[in-house]
């Protein structure tokens, strides 16, 4: 089958590649005319483990091809994919959907056979609808049918998630819709992927319902944690307690500074836009999205109290151990590394950093910080080290070696990545999150 996707970013080149490695014939389009030649040069504009390998593969498979040109890329799909970005909309908070319309009415004018166009954007209830009438309104002679696939793909994880995935949700108005949409998905049969079809709108709200249920445990699992510092208790043994329960499950409960990325701001943002259109208030994600970016600020103070306060801050110098909002990527959205760093710098420190891919994308983010080589430079001369992502390379630093360069021997661990009562051992200060 003839696959287009529509954007190139981290959602389109992702689910390009594997359907290509599936055995699809896949063209991956953008109108960046840098990108898709950075692309055929086997460079990537993301970092994804295994992806680079896996897009050289299907290339030189023949089955993997890039473009920039819409009209010749979909000629011939049965499956056109939507996979432009939906960033915040300025103002509102809505999801700006102006990239996906652009598409449509461009799929519209230049559709040369029947096809389904499937939204694989994040997008709020009833956008299939006016893509819908987008196309309809094209004059387009072909038939067509609008499909929701929203995507469940972890940054860091992604290939994984896709080639296994936990469930494919299909949401699909008529029988031409879901017999395609079953003949793309045929692979993973195999697997016993279980795959879902439901309305159109369904599928678009099970999206953001499902990225604001994990917003809130990562953030219930914070409150916890603060509760935990006042009353004496360890919140990974709280956490571990509950997770165990087979109702609540041990993923997202582990206490941090806050959630970021790509998804989980803008999708619980969009969807309280989308509940207050409807009149239909979402009480709980209201106070998640306050709870989690007023945590983020507070993790900031945290350091600076750990340094004897605002007083005592000024002039110190501070190790930042980690800048993306989570590991194995180089994602820098919404990452509570930012807030830590502004905060810090408001009161006077002076911050050097080091991520393992991230300090490109955070140098014009946080241009007061002073990006280093590696872990151990950040740490010379630091009166903190403090660790804001959870990457491999910080789990295991030669603590001897920290002690011995390190202004003062404090740690602020963020991530509850080492054992508190080894880090004593080493002569450590050592300050966790909700470890009381």
């Amino acid at each position: 089958m003839k696959i287009a996707m529509v954007g190139s970013g981290y959602v389109g080149l992702v689910s390009g590649a594997c359907f290509a490695d599936f055995g699809h014939d896949v063209v991956c389009i953008d109108n960046d005319p840098k990108k898709i030649e950075a692309l055929e040069k086997g460079v990537m504009p993301i970092y994804e483990p295994g992806l680079a390998d896996l897009v050289e593969t299907n290339v030189r498979g023949g089955r993997l091809s890039f473009s920039n040109d819409l009209g010749s890329a979909i000629e011939g799909a049965q499956a056109i994919f939507i996979a432009v970005g939906t960033p915040s909309r300025r103002g509102d908070g809505h999801a700006d959907l102006t990239y996906v319309y652009q598409v449509a009415k461009e799929i519209g004018e230049k559709l040369s056979g029947p096809a389904v166009i499937v939204t694989k954007s994040t997008v709020p209830v009833g956008t299939g609808d006016e893509v819908e009438r987008i196309l309809s309104e094209s004059g387009t002679p072909h038939k067509f049918a609008v499909v929701s696939n929203p995507e469940f793909l972890r940054e860091g994880a992604a290939i994984g998630d896709f080639k296994r995935p936990d469930r494919i949700v299909i949401g699909a108005e008529d029988d031409f819709g879901r017999e395609v949409m079953s003949e793309v998905y045929r692979p993973l049969f195999l697997n016993r992927a279980p795959i879902l079809f439901t309305g159109r709108r369904t599928s678009e709200l099970i999206k953001y319902a499902g990225n604001a249920f994990l917003a809130t445990k990562i953030t219930f699992i914070n409150e916890m944690a603060d509760l935990c510092e006042k009353v004496g208790a360890d919140v990974q043994d709280v956490a571990r307690g509950i997770g165990l329960d087979n109702r609540i499950g041990a993923k997202f409960l582990h206490a941090g500074p806050g959630y970021g990325g790509s998804c989980f701001p803008k999708d619980t943002l969009a969807l309280l836009k989308t509940a207050e259109d409807f009149d239909s208030p979402v009480r709980i994600v209201e106070a998640v999205v306050k709870v989690n970016e007023a945590r983020k600020r507070a993790m900031g103070r945290k350091v600076i109290e750990a340094l004897g306060g605002s007083a005592e801050a000024r002039g110190r110098k501070v190790a930042m151990l980690g800048l993306t909002f989570k590991p194995n990527t180089d994602d820098m959205r919404d990452s509570p590394a930012i807030a830590v760093a502004q905060a810090l710098d408001d009161a006077g420190a002076i911050v050097a950093a080091y991520d393992p891919e991230g300090m490109e994308l955070a140098k014009p983010l946080m241009p007061w910080v002073e990006m280093k080589a590696n872990a151990y430079e950040a740490i010379d001369g630091a009166d903190a080290i403090v660790i804001v992502t959870e990457w491999d390379a910080f789990r295991a630093l030669d603590l001897n070696r920290v002690k011995s360069i390190a202004n003062t021997p404090l740690m602020v661990d963020l991530r509850n990545v080492y054992d508190p009562a080894d880090m004593a051992e080493k002569g450590f200060t050592y300050i966790g999150v909700g470890r009381g």
